[in-house]
């Protein structure tokens, strides 16, 4: 008998003391793997801002280039028909969508949806006023008709997005 209570006088305190050190080590191992953790997100958005933020500037220019205002201004051709200045544009917003499809990565799914959405809204002005285009109509006819189209819609996409943007860039710094 005097045994098992010399060998549980033993035994009870070396348990709490390996305890304790159990207790301790998964403490101090838990706050090591807390502390590198948060290390790796500090260099992970010391590498991913830069690329967000970039991806904002590109989203940014695309919608400048795109923009009814800059495109038509930039590209419009009088010796050219109608038809063929509707495919040019067309061609231009598809050339510039395409460049930047990979933005969409680094940008929250509401930006890439205003985005997307401002495209739309131009692709469809534009055909939309090449329907009423004839074979007569050349290029500054159709500009004009795509102008008029967007001021009788009272509503410009483009800023709309760019703000939209914006405030998401804003939001990273």
């Amino acid at each position: 008998m005097d045994y098992i209570t010399e060998l549980i006088k033993i035994l009870v305190p070396a348990a709490l003391v390996m305890y304790a050190m159990y207790l301790v080590t998964r403490n101090f191992l838990q706050k090591q793997f807390e502390k590198q953790l948060l290390e790796v997100k500090s260099k992970t958005v010391e590498t991913v801002l830069p690329l967000r933020l970039q991806a904002y500037e590109r989203l940014a220019l695309l919608l400048e280039r795109i923009s009814p205002n800059n495109m038509l201004l930039r590209l419009s051709d009088p010796s050219i028909s109608a038809f063929e200045f509707q495919q040019l544009l067309q061609k231009e917003i598809r050339e510039e969508v395409n460049h930047n499809l990979s933005q969409q990565v680094y940008v929250s799914d509401d930006a890439w949806k205003k985005v997307k959405g401002s495209i739309n809204d131009i692709v469809a002005a534009i055909q939309k006023a090449g329907e009423t285009m004839t074979e007569k109509n050349n290029a500054i006819d159709l500009a004009e008709a795509i102008f008029d189209l967007m001021i009788k819609e009272n509503r410009d996409p483009v800023a709309e997005s760019l703000s939209f943007i914006k405030a998401e860039a804003r939001q990273l710094m």
